[in-house]
């Protein structure tokens, strides 16, 4: 029994074969780092997250031939693959520079769609209208949203740089057109606890958002929360604690929404903390999840009282106050 909706498990029922993402790496920054709304980006940001093989500096078409070559290596030659625009903001540029991206990674055959990361503040009309245009040819068309949380003040703790309304403005004009959202979130934040964690999962419930990522907090070297770490100001979940809860937000996100990532990993020495967020226990830290919620019985969707896939905005009009900022 499967307990939890995987990406690989949405791709191989709505494409009929395996799908692979194609993680690519370019010269993009963010708002909160370049000056436009801060310096130094959040507190945990460490080159955008960007995997140690890729480079910036290597063209587009490279990058994705390679990585279709990696992928074959591994998984056989019937695949098919979305490009995952993944460090940094990757709708923060001109418009004709984001279409000539866009379109080059679409210009191979076996790519069926674009999976773009990017922060709510950063969603122009003119590159949703961009985005919806490739929908509109046959791709699909994943964006994805970095929340981490829903609370305000975790947001301003952790110098995010906007607010929760960013959010749910953005979500909705992405739909509106077609766009499939997936939200990212953070477990284990600075100041936050168990509830905080779970009304995250109800705002990604209630917008209706189709996918969802949650990984937990880590600790990199040279990080503004590498500085606290080390002064004992702060301790990331252990691997239970960090099961548990997102056993917790599972549970509440409709069993209809994709789940695209459970946990993150870094390498030592750059990485200081949980120990559990490599990527040689990546496997360890997701069955955590899964015999978590085979312990209680459970799975994803069970307690999320939401009907199919559509999202609950009433609580959005009654709870006001969830959208401070």
């Amino acid at each position: 029994m499967e307990r939890i909706f995987f990406f690989r498990n949405y791709a191989r029922e709505r494409f009929g074969k395996r799908i692979r993402k194609i993680p690519v790496a370019l010269p993009f920054t963010c708002p909160n780092i370049d000056g436009t709304k801060g310096r130094g980006g959040c507190i945990y940001c460490y080159r955008g997250s960007r995997p140690e093989h890729l480079s910036p500096g290597t063209d587009l078409r490279s990058q994705i031939e390679e990585g279709i070559r990696r992928a074959r290596e591994r998984y056989g030659r019937k695949l098919g693959f979305f490009i995952y625009f993944q460090s940094y903001t990757n709708t923060y540029g001109d418009i004709s520079y984001l279409r000539e991206l866009y379109d080059t990674a679409l210009e191979f055959e076996e790519v069926v769609g674009l999976d773009v990361g990017t922060r709510p503040d950063c969603a122009p009309e003119e590159v949703l209208d961009l985005l919806a245009g490739y929908r509109e040819r046959g791709f699909e068309v994943w964006i994805e949203f970095g929340l981490q949380s829903a609370n305000y003040e975790t947001l301003k703790r952790i110098n995010r740089g906007h607010g929760i309304s960013d959010l749910v403005d953005a979500t909705l004009r992405a739909k509106g057109r077609g766009l499939k959202v997936c939200i990212h979130t953070i477990v284990g934040l600075p100041g936050e606890s168990r509830e905080d964690f779970l009304e995250t999962a109800r705002l990604i419930r209630a917008l209706g958002a189709e996918g969802i990522k949650i990984h937990p907090i880590y600790v990199i070297r040279n990080t503004q929360l590498a500085r606290s770490y080390l002064k004992g100001e702060f301790s990331p979940l252990s691997l239970e604690e960090y099961a548990s809860y997102t056993a917790d937000m599972l549970e509440i996100i409709p069993e209809s929404v994709v789940v695209h990532r459970l946990t993150a990993e870094a390498k030592p020495p750059a990485l200081l903390a949980p120990e559990y967020c490599t990527y040689e226990r990546k496997l360890e830290v997701i069955s955590s999840i899964e015999k978590e919620l085979e312990r209680r019985g459970s799975r994803q969707g069970s307690k999320s009282g939401v009907e199919g896939t559509g999202g609950n905005f009433k609580e959005l009009v009654e709870e006001p106050g969830r959208l401070k900022g």
